[in-house]
């Protein structure tokens, strides 16, 4: 039972940022109206960095698509995680509406890392 709801928060978690990624790259969501000045200011330096958003927006889709997998799922969750901080500390400081979202897909991706912490301990042995 416990590995059935691992697999469907994995992917929901999953499509989450695989979307988030392909919006990265098509922008098919609008952006909200009531956003803070703060993160309008943030968000336009993102912008003038002409390589950072396609970047992460890679990073986004494929980490996605190796989370959904319960092959790769370890990979995934290594690879989403300096993102995942980014979105958590982005949420804390300039937008906290969203910051339950935030710390909701955090909880998930430390579950997910803590599930498969054995993968990871042959990088930590020396």
């Amino acid at each position: 039972m416990k590995q059935k709801i691992l697999f469907v928060v994995s992917l929901l978690f999953g499509l989450i940022y695989i979307n988030s990624g392909l919006n990265k790259f098509f922008n098919y969501m609008p952006v909200p109206d009531d956003l803070p000045e703060s993160l309008l200011k943030i968000m336009s330096a993102y912008m003038e960095i002409g390589w950072l958003i396609p970047l992460v927006g890679v990073i986004e889709i494929v980490g996605g698509i190796l989370f959904i997998t319960n092959k790769f799922r370890a990979l995934g969750a290594i690879v989403i995680l300096p993102v995942m901080v980014g979105v958590l500390l982005t949420h804390t400081v300039n937008a906290p509406s969203g910051l339950p979202m935030a710390l909701a897909l955090f909880i998930v991706n430390i579950w997910v890392i803590y599930e498969n912490r054995h993968k990871y301990m042959p990088m930590l042995q020396k």
